[in-house]
This record gives structure tokens, sequence and C-alpha cells, in this order.
């Protein structure tokens, strides 16, 4: 600059050194968070496209050998570029919260550690929950009892739509919820559980079993499985064994790119076999990257 001191000389220079580093730092952030969005973009449509893959291999025909089943075993495969795990449940080996019986029910929560009466009393809060009438049960809670906790909301007096609903009535908590939700359905419409695919917490609600038989029946059903055979039955399922018949899977598709970004889809679909919907996603999701393989 004409005339500028060395004084002002140097202000300028020290300002243009300055906005030039603040603008290349802008510019390595931008580029950063560029990347970071591409990465979860791919992870995510790897995810994506395992899911489809699950239904895929779900309407082949039965007598394929190579079908996958709703059985829990995680498949690993890659998928343009990523490392994608797929695994399939069907929703039949999990506990309905809306036509479960009441003794099954009560089972899922003693064996998640409640105590015979903190489970009585959350038995009977599900039901108060999902029944049409604003009758208080002996153990159950109704609006009032909502009201006098401090909830800004009541009983929906309706069937449950999804798992995570449960999270709002009353005596339940978010470490309880954990344990519950993975054996927990809305979809199975059954009394009781598919023995044939259920995971161990659901084998484990049903009244009169202990771990031991659970761990056996487990063992021999995972050899039959690697072995091709038919899971064997369950001698301690009794009258809550239930039947197959509702074609409903829940996917969970995790795909992991070589950088370390993971995404994890999961989903719920029933199978429908129309030629243009053969599939109806009756949830879609993001999963948890840090939670088990379904079956497990």
């Amino acid at each position: 600059v004409l005339g500028a001191t060395p004084v002002v000389m140097t202000v300028i220079a020290t300002l243009l050194a300055v906005i030039a580093a603040t603008f290349a730092f802008i510019t390595r952030r931008e580029a950063h968070i560029n990347r970071n969005l591409l990465g979860t973009a791919q992870a995510q449509a790897g995810a994506d496209a395992g899911v489809q893959l699950a239904w895929f291999e779900l309407l082949k025909p039965a007598t394929e050998s190579q079908r996958w089943q709703g059985n829990g075993v995680v498949h690993e495969c890659t998928l343009d570029g990523a490392a994608v795990r797929v695994s399939i449940l069907d929703e039949s080996g999990k506990i309905d919260l809306n036509t479960a019986s009441d003794a099954l029910l009560q089972g899922l929560f003693k064996s998640a550690g409640l105590s015979e009466e903190a489970s009585g009393a959350l038995l009977g809060a599900v039901l108060d929950w999902r029944d049409a009438d604003n009758l208080k049960r002996l153990n159950g809670a109704e609006e009032e009892d909502y009201r006098a906790a401090g909830k800004n909301y009541v009983p929906s007096n309706a069937p449950f739509a999804t798992v995570d609903e449960l999270q709002r009535v009353l005596g339940m908590n978010p470490a309880l919820y954990r344990k519950l939700a993975p054996a927990l359905t809305v979809y199975s419409r059954q009394p009781g559980l598919n023995t044939a695919v259920a995971s161990r917490a659901a084998l484990l609600a049903i009244p009169g079993v202990n771990p031991d038989l659970v761990e056996q029946f487990l063992q021999q059903r995972e050899q039959a499985l690697a072995s091709g055979q038919a899971p064997p039955p369950f001698a301690g399922a009794g009258a809550f064994a239930a039947s197959v018949g509702m074609q409903v899977y829940s996917v969970r598709s995790e795909a992991r790119l070589a950088d370390g970004t993971v995404f994890v889809r999961q989903a719920v679909g029933r199978l429908t076999r129309v030629p243009n919907n053969p599939v109806a996603v009756l949830a879609w999701g993001e999963g948890d990257a840090e939670a088990p393989a379904p079956g497990n």
C-alpha cells in the first residue's frame, strides 16, 4: 500500500494471513464433513441393500437348500464396497404384546429379574394399557394412576402399535425395557411363540422352564441347523408353543466401511408374494450398532 508505514504493512500482512488460514480451515472442515456425509450415505446404501437381499432370500422357494431362514443366523457379504452382516428373525419366535397369554408375559417380566409382585403389577399395567375400558385391574394402572405419577399422558386403551410404546407403561424404566424389547413383538398375533426360532430370553419366559433346559435345547437346535436339519421341538414349551403362519420377519442389516463408518438398518416386513408388492414393509428405521443380532 503506497504511503503506508511499516507498522501498517505488518498489520495488513497479519490480517491477510489470518484470513487465508481461516479460509483454509473452513475448506478442510467442509471437505471433512462432506467425506463423512458421503461415507454415511454409502454405509446406509449398503445396509439398505442388505435388507433387500434378505427379502429376496426369503421369497425363494422353501425347497431351496441355501435359502436364508428367519432363525437369527448372521449372513456376511460385501455390497458396493461395504462389509454387510444381515440377520433375519421370524416374528413368531417373539412374545406378542397384544395377544400373548398373561402367563407368558409375566414369565418374561420375571425372567428379566422382577419379583412375583412387581411382575404382576407390570402385567396389570400392560393389560390396562391395551384394553378398551377405564376399569382398573387389581394390580393395574389407569388414567388416575398416570396423573398421580405426574405423567402428561394416559393409557391408550387400544392394542400396542409398536413395542416402543411399552416404554410409556407405568412401572417401565429404560434398563428394564432394554431387557424385554428384543423378545417382544406386535406382529405375531399368537398367544404363544415358535420355539424353532425363539431367542433365549423368549424361551426363558415360558412358565416352568429352567435355564439348563433352555441351554440344552439351544445347543440341540444349533446342531440341527448346522447339519441342515429342522430344529427339534422344545419339550418345555407345552401349551405355549405356537404355530407359524403370519410370514412376518424382522431384518437387521449392518454395513461397515473400511474407514470404520457403520450404519444399521432395522426393518420388519410381511411376505405377501403379490407380484407387484411381494413384501409389505411394516417398520423401517435406524438400528443400534452395538445391539446384538436378533436371534441372540
